[in-house]
Parts: C-alpha cells; structure tokens; sequence
C-alpha cells in the first residue's frame, strides 16, 4: 500500500500540486482564475521555459549548462542593438541573435567534449566571459530606442514593430511567445520520444561508454546537445528584448535558477524519473502560477524563493526516493 501511494504521489503529484495550487489560488484570489490572467501567466514562463528547455537536453546527456543565463543577457542586448544601434533589419537581428547562442554552445562543447573539462566547471567559466562580455559589449547601459551616448549623440535606431509582435502580440488569443512555447515543446518532444537522435542523446546520458560502444558517435550527440541548448537560450533573448522593448544588462541572471527549479520539478511528471520537456513545461507552470498567486497575495518578492524552494525540495525528495527504492 505504501509503495503504492509512493508511486502515485511519484507519477501525479507535480499535476496534483498545480491542480490544488491553482484551486487554492482561484477561492481565494477572485481574480486569479481568468482567461487574461491564465494567459499572462503562460506568457511569464515562456522565457524561463525557453531557457529550461536547453537545461533539459544538457542533463539528458549527462551534463549541465550553467552558461543559459549569461547567453540570454548577451542575445538580449545584441538583439537590441542591432536595431537600435545600427538599424539593421529583423531577419539579420534573429539570425545574429541565433549564432551568438549557437557558437556558446559550441565552445561549451569544445570546452567539455575536447578539452574534457567537467561541464559544471566548463559552463561556469563560460558563464563568466559571457556574462563580462554583454557588459563590456552594453557598456553597463540598458538599450532603448533612441538612447543618448555619453558623447551627447542619441542612437538612430528603434525596436522594429515586427520584433515587438514576438514578445507582445497575439495570435488566436493567446501570446505569440506561447504559441512558440507550444509549439517548441511538442517538437522536442516529438524529436527525443520518436526520432533515433533522440534516443541516441538519452543512451549517451544513460551510459558514455555503453553508447560508444554500441556504435553511437557520443561527441557529436554531446556537441549537438550544447548547441541546442544555447540556441534555446538565444529564442529566450530574443523574446525577452521583445518582451521588454530594451536590452537590458543582466536581464538573464534570474532566470537560470528558475529554469533548473523547472527541470528538476519535471523529473516527477508523469513519474519519467529523468529529464523531460513535458516535465519541464509543467514545472515551469507550477512556478508561473505560485509566482502569479503570491504577487496577487502581495507576498514580498524577496519571499517568492523560500516558497518555489520548497516545492522543489518536496518534488525532488519524493522523485528520488522512489526512485532510490525502486534501485533497490
């Protein structure tokens, strides 16, 4: 009977928390259970969901990016300069935004997959030159249309309106950024479930040298992983400037916390025991909505953490004591 509720509470028990989280909130809050308010929650977590995806395919291969956060403030700033800077169009902004992600995914690769430093060690030095070259790039100033230098000049440029609509439009009702959550988090998971690549990246995280073993080209598989990872990182800037309507130094700090608080509560979805974009998808709800319901509570920021502390503490207690017994 014990085991029994064990794995229920393993399986269900992040939906559950939502469920109950959600009800409390909407008995107590007349507000909280609206359509508008239910939408700008889905668009709160759009970024952090963005950055938690690249987290995801990180651990799946047995690794750990701790570069996404310092990737998001430098492809927020780039983004924002490009246009307000130097007037380029759209496209150029979202491509250049991209390869900056991209190319930080290939020197975590490089760094771990050649060099063979630890990813911890690795993406935390890489976290440190990103994150002191969007600083130096900005010159510690927020971007915003029509700025002044400190020369007295003002810059020529502003945020084009069609890279406003990524952050700010709607589309069906819903935010244009949550249609591409939606949409991100099906291909994902689509590409690990059904595709052999997919598979190939979870039996590389499961086992480095079973997988070589068995003919699977593991440094590529790593590589391709990091890379995703900052490429998911670079969407996550790009809509945060839009979001926004500046660059603004920094901007990404918070939210690596929040993406591994979101991974981690995933592990327990559904009981996958493992990393999961689904499970991602749902952990970040679950800390959207407790974010949502505290601020309309007016429970102090700086108190937002103890609690989004402590649901992942239980979520992660529950997970990996079943999955302790099961071992066992």
């Amino acid at each position: 009977m014990k085991d029994k509720l064990l794995n229920m509470l393993f399986r269900y028990g992040a939906v559950v928390v939502i469920i109950g989280v959600i009800a409390y909130f909407s008995l107590t809050l007349p507000y909280f259970f609206t359509y508008d308010n239910l939408t700008d929650i889905l668009g709160s977590i759009a970024i952090v969901t963005f950055v938690a995806i690249g987290v995801t395919l990180s651990l799946i291969v047995d690794g750990f990016d701790l570069s996404v956060g310092s990737t998001v403030s430098l492809t927020t700033v780039a983004s924002a300069s490009l246009m307000i800077w130097y007037e380029q169009p759209f496209y150029i902004v979202i491509l250049v935004s991209l390869a900056i992600g991209a190319v930080i995914g290939l020197l975590n690769a490089f760094m771990i997959v050649k060099l063979r430093i630890p990813d911890l060690l690795a993406t935390l030095a890489v976290m440190y030159i990103v994150s002191g070259v969007h600083k130096t790039y900005a010159q510690g100033y927020t971007i915003y249309n029509h700025m002044q230098f400190p020369d007295g000049t003002k810059a020529p440029g502003e945020m084009a309106y069609s890279f406003l609509l990524l952050g700010q439009g709607r589309w069906l009702g819903l935010p244009f950024s949550v249609v591409l959550l939606i949409a991100a988090v099906i291909l994902v998971h689509i590409f690990l479930t059904y595709t052999k690549y997919g598979r190939q990246m979870y039996v590389t995280g499961g086992n480095e040298e079973a997988a070589r073993l068995s003919g699977i080209k593991v440094k590529k598989v790593r590589t391709l992983a990091y890379v995703a990872s900052g490429l998911f990182a670079a969407i996550a800037g790009i809509l945060y400037a839009s979001r926004v309507g500046s660059g603004q130094i920094d901007a990404g700090a918070p939210l690596l916390m929040e993406a591994v608080a979101a991974v981690f509560v995933g592990f327990s979805v559904l009981g996958a025991g493992k990393p999961n974009v689904i499970g991602t998808f749902v952990g970040s709800i679950l800390i959207g909505v407790l974010v949502n319901g505290l601020t309309m509570m007016n429970v102090q920021y700086f108190a937002h953490d103890i609690i989004k502390g402590i649901v992942l503490v239980l979520a992660l207690s529950v997970t990996f004591y079943v999955l302790n017994r099961r071992r066992t």
